[in-house]
């Protein structure tokens, strides 16, 4: 995938997840810490997210950056993840960060697994 299809496929983070992140992203201490996002096969649906926070950069990963908030994931969960927009969500039933993934033809009901087809 070339950088400028990269570029137009971004993953990006809603004010929410931005304000979220902004309150537990670690005193830095020197150190960049960003939020992690990767997809795994597994879950209710055949894959699922998992989110970290990280603040090691390897070598496949992908970057993206709003307001001073960076996503990073690895070149093949981009390939699942490539347009998608992470919002945090605050609910009476629990608070998760959601990802909204146009490239999702199915998803279980508490949005943590999902199908490709």
């Amino acid at each position: 995938m070339s950088h400028t299809e990269v570029e137009s496929q971004e993953i990006s983070l809603s004010n929410t997840a931005i304000r979220r992140l902004n309150a537990i992203l670690p005193d830095s201490n020197g150190k960049e810490h960003m939020l992690r996002v990767t997809v795994n096969g597994g879950g209710c649906s055949g894959f699922q997210y998992s989110f970290d926070l990280d603040n090691i950069q390897k070598n496949d990963d992908l970057v993206f950056e709003r307001n001073g908030i960076r996503v990073v994931t690895d070149s093949v969960s981009f390939e699942f993840l490539a347009g998608s927009e992470i919002d945090y969500v605050d609910e009476l039933i629990g608070s998760y960060f959601r990802v909204n993934n146009p490239n999702a033809t199915a998803a279980c009901s508490c949005g943590a697994s999902f199908a490709v087809g």
